[in-house]
């Protein structure tokens, strides 16, 4: 084609989508009135069904429709659920369980797992439109959601493939953000790369046929699963002027391509998305997600899932300003070493969470990743009158995974507080730690109600009799001990609805003598709340042996190795001490240290105890025919080894490497990491720290029973 035809090919496209965009966004239009009317209509809650229930199917159950409704979706008919998103996996892009003829159909067994996605389809339906009818009988909506770029076959190898890895990325490596050998810094190597028409071309392809095909009241663009999706970005950078002009073009063919598909059935297609709640951080991504509310590509949007950048204020005014739905997305908070009385995934702490998002003013609740439609919270987060008068948990920080994760520099883009067991704050002798906990609830208001609600400070430290506490300036001075802490007694007229102010002072006390320690473990037991530890499996394996604890990596792949971590807080300036007890059996095993600021592993082999940042800091020795004491001492940039007493590793000046993510502060041993494996058996941990380390704060407000 002639160059001059070319570019008025282009021009004459560029006017059609903008005639179309044009007609679409036209507050004039009935049907674009229709359909931002069903958006802001009322949903108490939304529920994200994975589609693992096809995918996963009990193997002792007959292969009917009412059998795979009944493991997740029919019981919510009596619950507050009144819309389904339903993924049909999208698990590796390109795989579904539903009838595609645009992608592949995901029809092979999972390991030993059932998958039934093939026999619903010879039975003339499947997963997707088996929820759409009902959705739709049972008076609900049904939308589809599709994961843009889920990449849990971020475990696939050449050597050992992945069940999710589906054949395009087989057929077509070019199409991924890395490889297997070339790694992005962010993200899995498998996320395919939106950078390339192809890519855009395929997952406008995808959400099309379905809004074709099915008689879906919306589709999800969700793009928390997961958040890569343009080269410049995972591999260091900001994305782009052009990588989110990208995107934003793919927004703009799906919203034209909804509005027509919806014109031809009488009734508007809904564009849902869920996304980061932060513009900076969206934008870093290549995700322009202000543009796209401001231009109405979408119609509702949902925030938050692995990590929250702000407070709900923010996404909500930000949707509000531009007359766009808001759902506060609740998930599994991925914290590690909840105290058994302090657990996120509580009811009380759901409770808690929906609250304090109705307060913020978003516009319903959205719940991700949970699985059992007969629960009981399932009656009562979607409305502020079933919330009434029910027990709650209020935590500082519910989500605790980190937005460096997936983008350079996004730590310093969150605004919003970071206290859990795997994130302690450590406080020195005199210093005080400020932060703001958040509460839906107005307890002053239910006090004059007649409600009689109690509150209570959970504070989990171990030290805690050391420390001095402050709400909203009024000293906290009733309280007791608990296993994990202590526990504050709290006027209820003292709580605000919003922002508290927690101040905690570290009270100052006498040097500790020379036997005495802050922690201490022994192999009675595994290592309990506040230590957390890594996923033991058959390759992963911690076992309690006459009096010690194995610990041993036996696998090569990514993944398999196995530590215990101790959220320790500790602080350059002052000396920590560690003292280890351990028989090494084989490999690498190691204690490793981090400070908030720097970090090093004191590794034990079979022939010698090093440094990890400096082989040659090194001394020759036979770890594994007795036991023998590791005493560490931490000081600025000073790391000292004694064996059995005697100094055998000088790393003065030698403790410097940069922690990552920067911040993180705890003490951890067990067994290598990939590709090494190795096994050592554990007595004892002694921990002597100068401060106190406070890693988790809640409120809980409970109320009279009947």
């Amino acid at each position: 084609m002639p160059t001059a035809m070319r570019a008025f090919s282009v021009l004459f496209l560029g006017v059609i989508c903008l005639q179309a965009f044009g007609q679409a966004t036209n507050s004039d239009d009935p049907f674009v009135a229709q359909r931002r009317a069903l958006a802001h209509k009322e949903r108490k809650l939304i529920l994200n069904n994975d589609g693992c229930d096809v995918l996963y199917f009990p193997a002792n159950k007959d292969v009917t429709v009412e059998n795979l409704l009944d493991l997740r979706t029919t019981p919510l008919a009596e619950t507050q659920v009144d819309t389904l998103f339903y993924c049909s996996i999208s698990s590796g892009f390109s795989y579904f369980t539903h009838n595609t003829q645009a992608g592949t159909v995901l029809e092979h067994d999972i390991d030993d797992n059932r998958n039934i996605t093939r026999d619903l389809i010879e039975m003339g339906t499947d997963a997707l439109q088996v929820m759409v009818d009902f959705c739709h009988e049972h008076g609900m909506e049904c939308f589809w959601s599709f994961r843009m770029n889920d990449t849990h076959d971020g475990a696939h190898q050449p050597d050992k493939p992945y069940p999710l890895f589906p054949p395009l990325k087989e057929q077509h490596p070019e199409y991924l953000i890395g490889s297997f050998d070339k790694r992005p810094r962010h993200g899995a190597y498998t996320s395919v790369n939106y950078g390339l028409p192809e890519i855009r071309e395929l997952a406008f392809r995808y959400a099309e046929e379905v809004c074709r095909n099915y008689d879906v009241d919306g589709i999800e663009l969700d793009f928390f699963r997961h958040l890569s999706y343009f080269a410049t970005p995972a591999y260091g950078g900001l994305a782009t002027d052009e990588e989110l002009e990208m995107m934003t073009e793919l927004m703009r063919r799906v919203r034209t391509m909804a509005d027509e598909e919806g014109r031809k059935r009488g009734r508007p297609i809904l564009i849902a998305t869920r996304v980061p709640d932060s513009v900076e951080f969206s934008r870093g991504l290549g995700l322009d997600i202000e543009k796209w509310m401001a231009e109405d590509l979408v119609d509702i949007v949902i925030g938050s899932c692995y990590f929250q950048m702000n407070p709900w204020e923010y996404l909500v005014e930000l949707g509000h300003k531009y007359d766009r739905v808001v759902y506060a997305g609740l998930s599994e908070s991925r914290v590690r070493g909840d105290a058994p009385t302090m657990r996120r995934g509580s009811i009380e702490s759901y409770r808690a969470r929906a609250r304090r998002a109705m307060q913020a003013g978003a516009d319903g609740i959205y719940l991700f990743n949970f699985f059992n439609p007969r629960a009981p919270m399932l009656q009562e987060i979607g409305s502020l009158q079933t919330l009434r008068g029910k027990d709650k948990l209020y935590f500082v920080t519910v989500r605790g995974d980190t937005p460096e994760r997936y983008l350079t520099g996004g730590e310093a883009m969150r605004k919003v507080p970071i206290l859990t067991p795997e994130r302690p704050s450590g406080l020195q002798p005199e210093e005080t730690y400020e932060v703001d906990l958040l509460v839906g609830d107005d307890l002053a208001a239910e006090v004059a109600e007649g409600l009689g609600p109690l509150a209570t400070l959970h504070v989990s430290a171990l030290g805690a009799d050391r420390l001095a506490v402050e709400l909203n300036g009024t000293a906290l001075t009733e309280s007791i001990e608990t296993a994990v802490g202590r526990d504050f007694a709290v006027d209820p007229g003292l709580v605000k609805q919003g922002e508290n102010r927690l101040a905690i002072t570290a009270l100052p006390f006498a040097a500790a003598e020379a036997d005495e320690w802050t922690t201490v473990w022994t192999a009675e037991d595994k290592p309990k709340s506040p230590w957390t530890s890594d996923r033991p499996s058959a390759h992963a394996v911690a076992e309690l042996q006459d009096g010690a604890l194995l610990i041993a990596d036996r696998g090569t792949d990514s993944g398999q190795y196995m530590y215990y971590h101790y959220p320790w807080g500790i602080s350059p300036e002052h000396e920590t001490v560690v003292e280890v007890r351990a028989k090494v059996i084989s490999g690498w095993n190691n204690v490793i240290l981090c400070n908030g600021v720097a970090t090093d592993r004191i590794c034990l082999r079979p022939d010698a105890v090093s440094l990890y940042s400096d082989s040659k800091v090194r001394y020759a020795m036979d770890t594994t025919a007795d036991f023998h004491t590791y005493r560490i001492v931490l000081k600025g940039q000073d790391v000292l080894v004694y064996v059995d007493g005697q100094l055998r590793l000088d790393g003065t000046g030698k403790f410097t490497a940069l922690v990552q993510p920067l911040g993180r502060n705890d003490f951890a041993f067990g067994a290598a990491n990939s590709p090494e494996v190795g096994e050592a058996l554990w007595q004892s941990v002694k921990l002597r720290t100068a401060g106190i380390s406070v890693y988790d704060l809640a409120l809980r407000v409970t109320y009279p029973k009947e």
